[in-house]
């Protein structure tokens, strides 16, 4: 652990400015160091989401309560509105077919709306409230 902030600091001094790369202390160097390392190491973790399946979280990076809709259940080319109060703010789409994301709950194309292709695509974060979504053909 020690190599690696030691490491990394001095990485780290090479490309900043001498004036930048000396902090008061050496505990502040390596608390600073330490914490940029953990921030650049951790890789995004997707939420868990089946074949088949749209799952939506109420928070963002896949966190808080997530709906699953299945896609045997849902009707094709037609709008989902979700139930008011709902809140979806990441999404895994694993339907196997385009999903369109509508921040209406109408799925109106005046407000924010987006399509994501079915293959397998995870959203950790959401540009806009989603309230209702349509499932396509392929």
């Amino acid at each position: 652990m020690r190599t690696t902030i030691l490491a990394a600091a001095l990485a780290t001094a090479a490309l900043i400015p001498q004036a930048a790369a000396h902090p008061a202390t050496p505990q502040a160097a390596a608390r600073s160091t330490g914490s940029q390392a953990a921030a650049h190491s951790a890789p995004a973790r997707l939420g868990a989401c089946g074949s088949g399946q749209l799952c939506l979280w109420e928070k963002p990076d896949f966190t808080g309560l997530r709906q699953i809709h299945e896609l045997s259940t849902i009707d094709i080319e037609s709008c989902v509105p979700l139930p008011a109060g709902n809140k979806v703010q990441a999404l895994a789409n694993r339907t196997g077919r385009p999903v369109t994301t509508y921040q209406s709950a109408e799925c109106a194309e005046t407000g924010e709306f987006e399509t994501y292709p079915g293959g397998g695509t995870w959203v950790p974060q959401s540009p806009y409230q989603v309230r209702a979504f349509k499932v396509w053909e392929n």
